[in-house]
């Protein structure tokens, strides 16, 4: 009885989540089949497909997500990596926090976006330029909440730590990093969004490469919109794909959580 409840409430949340993109997808097509809408400005549902079907027979349209994926998986891994190293300092070190926390609360103020132009300058418009605005993207949230994480590490944990007399890198290892998983966890999800977010800005305002956001530029130029809306659909698909698989991950790492109460 217990399964059938939770299997019930799932198809009837699944339903609920179905209904508003339902209900936009019938107002779309709609819109566009009855003239309400120029299908020059927003294409039949039919013709999205078709282009699709087309760019991904024709034109190695999954040759061109793997290229956006793998900027966003390279820049992702960069960004958490630092941005766990570099919180840990600051939350560690009263020197490095005194020193360099003032400085980058006030950077982290400035929009992503008023960085291309440096980055441009400092590494060029090529794939080295993307990856590092994909990393800066993920670094600043992991930073963020690492550092909170482990701020708000008990204290009796590290009067454990003193007693035990461990060593500043079993200190790391063994009291800090556990104790702000949690945070961590939180962070390197937001990181994983944000890096996303930033691989589509990326392509469409440094050089024009392979990639979603050069299909979809490739669409504006061309005024096709049903390609427009291809790249579109697919960023959200994967954007929402990356969302979930983050979020089971982070259930799983965090599992010990739910059993301790």
């Amino acid at each position: 009885m217990a399964i059938t409840y939770v299997s019930s409430e799932r198809v009837l949340k699944i339903r609920r989540g179905l209904t508003l993109p339902i209900l936009l997808l019938i107002l779309w097509e709609g819109s566009s089949r009855s003239g309400l809408v120029d299908p020059r400005f927003l294409p039949a549902l039919e013709d999205v497909f078709l282009t699709a079907k087309r760019e991904l027979i024709d034109n190695n349209l999954i040759g061109e997500l793997g290229f956006s994926l793998f900027r966003n998986i390279a820049g992702f891994l960069l960004g958490s990596a630092l941005g766990v190293l570099f919180a840990t300092l600051l939350a560690l070190s009263r020197v490095a926090d005194a020193l360099i926390t003032p400085t980058f609360n006030g950077l982290k103020q400035i929009s992503l976006l008023a960085w291309i132009p440096l980055i441009s300058i400092w590494f060029g418009f090529g794939e080295q330029a993307k990856i590092v605005f994909v990393a800066l993207a993920a670094f600043i949230p992991v930073v963020l909440n690492t550092y909170e994480g482990m701020r708000n590490v008990p204290a009796d944990l590290i009067e454990v730590g003193d007693a035990f007399r461990f060593t500043p890198t079993q200190r790391i290892t063994r009291i800090f990093l556990p104790s702000a998983l949690p945070s961590i966890a939180t962070g390197v999800h937001l990181g994983l969004i944000y890096s996303w977010l930033a691989t589509v800005g990326a392509e469409y305002f440094l050089a024009v490469g392979p990639g979603i956001g050069g299909l979809i530029i490739a669409g504006r130029e061309r005024f096709d919109m049903a390609l427009v809306m291809v790249g579109v659909i697919i960023l959200g698909i994967v954007g929402f794909i990356l969302n979930r698989l983050a979020a089971k991950v982070e259930n799983y790492l965090l599992r010990w959580r739910v059993s301790t109460h």
